[in-house]
């Protein structure tokens, strides 16, 4: 019996979603493109002296899954993926060109401007555009993407409020950055996509289309960009 997806899969661990499925599924129908923020995204946030954080393997498959079903459900074309930054980080610019995305934007304190050096680059309207964040400085991204789909924190209540009141976020995760809400976000749109089933059967028998796919996904090459003082540069 084939699975029927929806909104109960991810409020019954505890989801929250301000949009409801049955519209998002409509604005995901758009996406071309995937922008994540990093620190509180991928990870708790926690640093060391020399501003690192980490990542995971299982957020890691959800992005190359999601990825995958993005290509399925649109003639094989690959999303373009990115990572917007306030700060520079090894582990994400390792993560970045292992898992071939796009670009990375690093020291990005206003992030609408490398959100639209990004959007200029590929030629995006904000709308195709579905965004993964957590904080204050993400917000103003979070005003033009067409998907917004916030980390959720308890020690933030005065900010969810904020974001609640002016549209600013149409799902909160029931999971945090520590517990691979990144994960979670890419099971939710693969589950709008509405051919998750097919992915993971794929993945599973690593197959001709999943092989197609990943071919595809390898030739692309990372771009690295400085937002430093709001002047994009190009990275060495």
């Amino acid at each position: 019996m084939k699975q029927v997806i929806s909104s109960v899969n991810f409020t019954k661990q505890g989801g929250q979603f301000i949009t409801p499925f049955s519209t998002l599924k409509k604005r995901a129908a758009l996406i071309r493109a995937f922008i994540f923020d990093w620190d509180g995204v991928f990870n708790d946030a926690r640093k060391t002296g020399e501003s690192q954080s980490y990542f995971t393997e299982i957020d890691s498959m959800g992005t190359n899954l999601l990825r995958f079903s993005h290509w399925m459900k649109n003639n094989y074309q690959l999303p373009l993926t990115a990572v917007i930054s306030g700060e520079q980080n090894d582990a994400a610019k390792f993560f970045l060109s292992r898992e071939h995305f796009h670009a990375g934007y690093f020291q990005a304190k206003n992030k609408r401007i490398a959100f639209d050096h990004f959007c200029a680059q590929h030629n995006l309207q904000p709308k195709e555009i579905a965004f993964i964040f957590d904080d204050v400085l993400d917000m103003s991204v979070a005003a033009e993407a067409g998907v917004r789909i916030c980390v959720y924190r308890k020690s933030n209540p005065l900010m969810n409020d904020f974001l609640l009141r002016n549209n600013l976020v149409d799902y909160f995760t029931a999971n945090s950055g520590a517990n691979n809400a990144v994960r979670e976000s890419m099971e939710l749109l693969m589950a709008l996509n509405g051919n998750s089933e097919e992915v993971f059967a794929s993945r599973m028998k690593y197959d001709k289309t999943y092989n197609s796919y990943i071919s595809a996904r390898n030739g692309s090459e990372t771009v690295f960009y400085s937002s430093k003082e709001d002047f994009i540069r190009k990275m060495k």
